[in-house]
């Protein structure tokens, strides 16, 4: 098997075909980094910008740039010595357009007789043997029905007609009532739909990949990219919400020729892959947790709970489990009531218990699970304890939920292995999509994989952790930065600095609550860390990232019924950044408190990421400072030439100030090509002895395994750092004489100076030179 030293992640799109990254691999084997990793390149839904939303996968996407453009950039990728890693969606396909969906067009017009209904998760007893389409802007709308050319429409929406359901004369909605589908209004999507969807997008429906012959034909053309020496690697997206993730790894590997596969998992603290998923590891989000923590001040927690519970009205700061176990019980009897439903049809009318009982039982149990999903038997234990935590909630249901657990737990049983798929939906919609917009007290805390509640990590946890990764999940991919991080990991490397700058914090935050309130507490507080994090941004970026953080918050406005009132305020708010005078200035100025320690955070988070256990990936663009938050606003296009020529004149012999664009650069250049040209540097893993006065400012590690290894050094803290009079005695312990990769400087075996060694750069990466 061929495994990656680092990757570059890259979002290949209309607008960036896989010729353009071909172009790219130039400057990516300068840069460092070892292999290609690419979104989603099959054909997708028209215009789609990420490639989720596959609807043929039997092609790569000629909007991409067809098969002849992954050709292009195999051989570019051989040429430069790169390998690829590409991202696959196993999970669902997209049936926005009927008509770009062969698979999803079969279905919808032969029905059950269809072969692809075996494909597709349908309840077809439960829609009278029809599937519900849900696009009408409600059922009043079948008035709108139009036959066009033997198909039906509604607006843009073109559908097929079974064969000898439309005779001349007939009406299109008596055609209508003949077909294998039910158009419905959209918002009976909730509670009554019969196929499962990804999370509660109707326009992604479930496939069921652990039926052999789907999986050969979905796959085929992901083979083909093996068996022709292409691709050698695979990213796959939301297995938890496939039926048996462990034999579609166990499937995968085998078609790929024991490739090196990735899963997008996320790990609750304490969680650990299953020993039985053949794969390499995750996509790095519990990695992202790790690092961002050691950059936020344990002090701080106090005073932003106090802060917390003032904005809030309240007497106490929010209760993060209470709010969780709301909000996903929000989701299950809302947009995913569907869901939990079909759960409800499987228990056997045998049991004789309320159909009503049951769903409601089942929505509390996935509401108490602490996890986003078991693998039974893998798990067994956590899905008692969160039936026994549910039935300790509701009383009530204790009787119910006596009588579904043996149901829960048959790993032979339909319902078993449902509601396995259907628990991480809950906990995604309910956790990553609604409270970590609600849970405010600082922004670091809130990203994919992480627990808000774990405020900080101090060196000697984070070193611990760091030895169980490279014992456990060396091959693992690390990361700080993705497609799905709600803040890009410079926006959170400065709001981490906001736990250091509390008081400031306050001040700043009252002062632009006065002459621009958002009239909800918590989520302006969310929205103006935000702002800071991006600054300096455009007006556009703002203001979508503050419609969309509140509407999926869901307290004060929401997608469904916006409450256009308070989104005027939201926006005027937002406007008042650019037009009023006196915000920007108080922007402006808690930007500067900011930094340049959220600098210094950026450039030693990276280092860290870089050089730690795992597979460094770094996502498009982060290799200079980058202000993104939430897609699709860190999938803005990315200025490669500019990054090309800084690189060249770092080559040259250039030495940025840490504070300019080139020195993140000059980090992420320095540690790639150091893992990639000397992976014997990087075989282990052990804390370097740091003392003096500032010692827990210093997080130091030395990467080798039987002898001296490369030795990241990375400063945290810096803002109190520089009050308590910065480094004074401080002194790094080194075991060989080295040199910093950064800025040239040798230094000898023994206690050195940490003022001396980070005088130039709040990182040093040092290499043995014995």
């Amino acid at each position: 098997m061929r495994t990656p030293i680092s990757t570059y992640r890259l979002q290949i799109r209309p607008s960036f075909t896989l010729q353009d990254a071909a172009q790219l691999t130039g400057y990516l084997r300068s840069l460092g980094a070892d292999w290609v990793y690419v979104s989603p390149i099959l054909t997708a839904e028209e215009g789609s910008d990420h490639g989720y939303d596959v609807t043929d996968p039997s092609t790569v996407d000629p909007a991409r740039g067809g098969p002849e453009g992954l050709a292009a950039l195999s051989k570019a990728a051989r040429e430069q010595g790169l390998g690829i890693l590409a991202d696959i969606v196993p999970n669902h396909m997209g049936v926005a357009s009927a008509g770009q969906n062969a698979w999803w067009w079969d279905l919808l017009k032969q029905g059950r007789a269809s072969k692809y209904a075996e494909a597709f998760d349908v309840d077809w007893d439960f829609g009278g043997g029809k599937i519900r389409i849900p696009i009408l802007g409600s059922d009043d709308d079948l008035e709108q029905l139009k036959i066009v050319d033997g198909e039906l429409h509604y607006y843009d929406h073109r559908l097929p007609l079974a064969d000898g359901s439309c005779t001349p004369g007939d009406s299109p909605q008596d055609v209508h009532a003949r077909q294998h589908y039910e158009l419905v209004g959209w918002r009976r999507a909730d509670a009554e739909l019969n196929y499962r969807r990804f999370f509660a997008v109707n326009t992604l429906a479930g496939v069921r990949v652990e039926i052999p012959w789907v999986f050969d034909e979905s796959h085929e053309e992901i083979v083909r990219w093996f068996r022709e020496g292409m691709v050698d690697g695979l990213r796959i997206d939301h297995p938890d919400g496939l039926a048996d993730p462990e034999g579609y790894l166990a499937r995968l590997r085998e078609a790929t020729g024991g490739a090196y596969l990735l899963v997008e998992k996320i790990l609750e603290p304490g969680e650990a892959l299953p020993d039985t998923f053949d794969c390499e590891g995750t996509t790095g989000y519990d990695a992202l947790a790790d690092v961002d923590r050691l950059f936020v001040d344990p002090a701080a927690e106090e005073y932003l709970d106090s802060l917390d519970a003032r904005l809030r009205d309240a007497e106490e700061p929010a209760d993060y489990v209470a709010m969780i176990q709301e909000t996903k019980r929000r989701i299950a009897d809302g947009i995913l009531r569907s869901e939990i439903l079909r759960l409800a049809r499987l228990v056997p009318e045998t049991a004789q218990l309320s159909p009503d009982m049951v769903a409601d039982a089942i929505a509390e149990v996935i509401c108490c699970f602490p996890i986003y999903r078991t693998y039974l038997p893998y798990g067994r234990e956590i899905l008692l304890e969160s039936i026994n935590r549910a039935a300790d909630n509701r009383e009530d249901l204790k009787a119910v939920l006596e009588d579904l657990t043996p149901y829960l737990l048959d790993t032979e049983g339909e319902l078993a292995r449902r509601f396995q798929q259907t628990s991480g939906m809950v906990m995604a919609k309910g956790v990553e999509d609604t409270a970590f917009f609600r849970y405010t007290r600082l922004g670091t805390l809130t990203e994919v994989g992480a627990d808000p509640t774990e405020f900080a990590v101090s060196t000697q946890d984070f070193h611990e952790r760091m030895a169980r990764r490279q014992a456990d999940l060396p091959l693992s991919m690390t990361t700080l930065s993705t497609h799905d991080t709600k803040r890009s990991e410079d926006a959170r490397a400065r709001i981490s600095v906001i736990s250091e700058a509390v008081p400031e914090w306050e001040l700043f935050l009252g002062t632009v609550q006065e002459l621009a309130p958002i009239p909800d507490g918590p989520l302006a507080a969310l929205v103006w860390q935000s702002i800071v994090g991006a600054w300096p941004a455009d007006r556009g970026r703002l203001q979508s990232y503050a419609l969309k953080a509140a509407r999926e918050a869901g307290n004060s406005t929401n997608w469904t019924d916006p409450n256009l009132d308070f989104e005027r305020h939201l926006a005027a708010a937002v406007d008042a950044a650019f037009d009023v005078p006196e915000v920007a200035a108080a922007i402006a100025n808690f930007v500067a408190e900011l930094e340049p320690y959220g600098t210094s955070n950026s450039l030693s988070a990276k280092l860290i990421q870089l050089t730690m256990p795992g597979v460094p990936d770094v996502y498009q663009g982060t290799e200079f400072r980058d202000g993104s938050l939430t897609d699709p606003d860190n999938r803005r296009p990315v200025d490669f030439q500019a990054r090309i020529a800084a690189l060249a004149e770092l080559d040259e012999g250039a030495k940025p100030d840490y504070t300019e664009e080139a020195a993140k650069l000059l980090v992420v250049s320095r540690a790639l090509r150091l893992r990639r040209d000397h992976p014997e540097l990087f075989g282990g893993y052990r804390a370097v002895d740091v003392r003096g006065e500032a010692a827990a400012h210093v997080v130091a590690f030395d990467r080798g395994a039987d002898a001296p290894g490369a030795v990241a050094v990375g400063t945290r803290l810096p803002k109190r750092l520089a009050a308590n009079g910065g480094w004074r005695d401080t002194a790094i312990e080194l075991s060989t004489n080295v040199r910093d990769e950064l800025t040239g400087a040798a230094y000898g075996a023994g206690s050195v100076p940490v003022g001396t060694l980070l005088e130039q750069y709040p990182v040093a990466l040092l290499v043995p030179t014995d």
